[in-house]
């Protein structure tokens, strides 16, 4: 399930937008509490805003003006659009750092390389091999990096509503991921708060 959120001055382009997007992507919602993507017309100022809010979701910005200098997950698009690439680019976004040799995320002095499925530790050096599951873990509580995330949250999307996944099954994974990280550090990884998990991200 992809979170879809639009920002755009003229409420009837927006809702329009939605529409037509979500005639030909299937698994896609409006979630504006925690979206995968964000679409932003033209308004450069709300732009910054919601790079500000959600400073680890790819943005979209729809603008006739192409001298806007993007950051790393920006997507400019230029008007006017077609619907077929904008699809196509939706698409991507939620998997920019998986379809990028270049593409990581940085964090409390390590570094995630989903592609190689691969956490540097900046500090010593070392390289720790990980799992897909342990990859899409540590890229869901980055994305949340200033709150704690639930089991049932990650039960959600990371299990993708997998029924079969017990709550202790995710807590095994948390377990083994921050021993394999953690014991090669002095430095934490995840921290446990009411049973929910937040990444250290030493922001």
């Amino acid at each position: 399930m992809t979170g879809l959120l639009i920002s755009s001055d003229n409420s009837e382009f927006s809702e329009d937008l939605y529409r037509q997007i979500a005639r030909f992507i299937a698994n896609i919602n409006f979630d504006e509490e925690k979206p995968d993507v964000i679409i932003v017309d033209e308004n450069a100022a709300q732009k910054i805003a919601l790079r500000r809010q959600y400073p680890n979701v790819p943005i979209i910005y729809l603008s006739d003006n192409t001298n806007i200098e993007p950051d790393y997950l920006d997507i400019m698009l230029k008007k006017p659009i077609k619907l077929t690439e904008l699809l196509d680019i939706i698409q991507a976004a939620n998997h920019r750092l998986d379809n990028s040799q270049k593409g990581f995320l940085n964090f409390n002095r390590y570094e995630l390389h989903p592609k190689q499925k691969e956490l540097v530790d900046l500090v010593s050096g070392k390289i720790i091999k990980l799992t897909e599951k342990e990859v899409d873990v540590i890229k869901y509580l980055y994305k949340n990096f200033d709150k704690y995330v639930s089991k049932s949250d990650l039960q959600t999307h990371v299990w993708q509503y997998n029924e079969d996944v017990a709550t202790h099954t995710i807590e095994t994974h948390i377990y083994r991921l921050r021993q394999k990280i953690e014991s090669e550090s002095s430095r934490p990884l995840i921290i446990t708060e009411n049973g929910a998990y937040k990444l250290v991200t030493g922001k």
